[in-house]
């Protein structure tokens, strides 16, 4: 199906249809939660974990994405061995981490999420293993070697050593354990660690295979286009990530912060969606939290990234808490829940209008609304036949003014924080605070 551009309004298929078949119709207006469960509690196990299942399933989370579940290799941990390591160092591809429970453990967790709606995805490392899993001594040939022979620790991971995906066998082996967990725990679908490291040829091969079995859903942790391809279903939006914080910084200005959307709609397949994020475990943990980067307008972004065009939006463990802290990557640092989370409501609202909205599906139209204060203020509207979904957004540090033509939006709407409803002569000479944000929805 064509993706026709004329002027600013964008119009998609609402077919879901990609390179290697159709992504599962359940992800079209889903969304991305991330577990850390390590910090999520004070034992951090599968069990504890799993008390938090009522609480996200009634704020609207549908998708689990478990940070790496396998053992951590002790070989190499670069702080002390009482440290707990990088969930990303795998010593064992087909076992629990202990610091999490067991198999029967994770089984059950699985079998309760599915009962409850949910789905559960798992982080897959494919570039490169813990330098004490059994493959390093079983077969050395599986390994990348230097000039001298030598098995390689890609970057400064000298916690690991990089796999050589020219070598047959471990293509088929890595396709082995991929279907394990699927066969046996009855997983979703993979969030896959920087898959762009990984060839392109491989993941088509093995998503191929893996579809025999189950329709998973795809996350490859990549920017590239080309990756969708290989038949990944969503990418990282990593550039409108890092646009939204120079946006803040003003380092950009909204004109330019406008034509990077442009461009991500053109340069991706309509097939495609996007994960769109304030934060995750790698930004809270290394660059710092939503609170420091975005400041009084974290919740203006967390609305573009719930709202956007193909967007797939992504809530990190913590956040509906407002968690201030950068948590610590390699040692225990838990969560400090409150018993109720400030921004949980907040993200309710938005994950439940997606779901009931079908204008909010990663496919729907989006359409550029002219404002009358184009340097300030950014709006679009997304459809999907009379479904509607209108979103206002003052970027800048100052109280706004903004008109929107009548002609660019039809039919009664409600605002979804307020409940207030709207006409469309309502937006004539409106106001907006300061990082304020209005979502309109004609689904109340």
């Amino acid at each position: 199906m064509k993706k026709l551009l004329t002027g600013l309004l964008f119009v998609i298929s609402l077919t879901a249809e990609g390179q290697q078949g159709p992504a599962p119709v359940w992800s079209l207006q889903s969304n991305i939660y991330e577990v850390n469960l390590r910090q999520y509690s004070s034992s951090g196990s599968i069990k504890d974990f799993q008390k938090h299942l009522p609480r996200l399933r009634k704020m609207g989370v549908e998708i689990l994405w478990f940070m790496p579940i396998t053992p951590i290799g002790i070989e190499g941990r670069k702080m002390t061995e009482q440290e707990l390591g990088s969930y990303y160092a795998v010593r064992n591809y087909k076992q629990i981490n202990p610091e999490f429970g067991t198999m029967a453990d994770w089984k059950g967790l699985v079998k309760q999420a599915h009962s409850m709606g949910f789905k559960v995805i798992t982080d897959w490392v494919a570039n490169h293993s813990a330098p004490d899993n059994p493959w390093i001594k079983n077969h050395p040939d599986f390994y990348a070697k230097d000039s001298t022979g030598k098995m390689m620790a890609q970057y400064d991971w000298t916690d690991t050593r990089k796999l050589d995906f020219k070598n047959r066998e471990l293509r088929d082996s890595m396709i082995d354990v991929m279907k394990f967990w699927i066969t046996e725990t009855g997983i979703d679908g993979y969030r896959c660690d920087i898959a762009g490291e990984v060839p392109n040829d491989f993941w088509k091969e093995c998503i191929t295979a893996l579809k025999k079995i189950k329709n998973v859903y795809m996350l490859a942790e990549a920017e590239s286009p080309a990756i969708h391809e290989a038949g990944f279903h969503t990418t990282y939006g990593w550039s409108l990530f890092h646009a939204m914080t120079d946006l803040y910084a003003g380092k950009k200005t909204l004109l330019q912060f406008d034509s990077l959307i442009n461009k991500n709609i053109t340069d991706y397949p309509s097939s495609a969606s996007r994960l769109y994020f304030t934060t995750n475990h790698d930004e809270n943990s290394w660059n710092g939290t939503e609170f420091e980067k975005y400041g009084d307008a974290y919740k203006t972004f967390a609305v573009l990234t719930q709202t956007l065009y193909q967007s797939m939006p992504l809530i990190y463990s913590g956040q509906e808490v407002a968690n201030r802290k950068r948590l610590k990557f390699f040692v225990k640092d838990t969560i400090a829940w409150t018993a109720n989370p400030a921004m949980e409501s907040f993200y309710r609202k938005l994950l439940q209008l997606r779901r009931k909205n079908p204008a909010l599906a990663s496919n729907a139209a989006y359409q550029k609304i002219k404002t009358g204060n184009e340097a300030n203020v950014f709006a679009f509207m997304r459809s999907a036949g009379k479904n509607k979904v209108v979103v206002v957004l003052n970027m800048s540090a100052k109280p706004q003014h903004f008109s929107i033509p009548t002609t660019s939006v039809t039919g009664n709407l409600t605002e979804i924080f307020s409940a207030k409803a709207q006409t469309p002569a309502g937006f004539k000479k409106a106001s907006i605070p300061a990082w304020g944000y209005l979502v309109y929805s004609t689904v109340k």
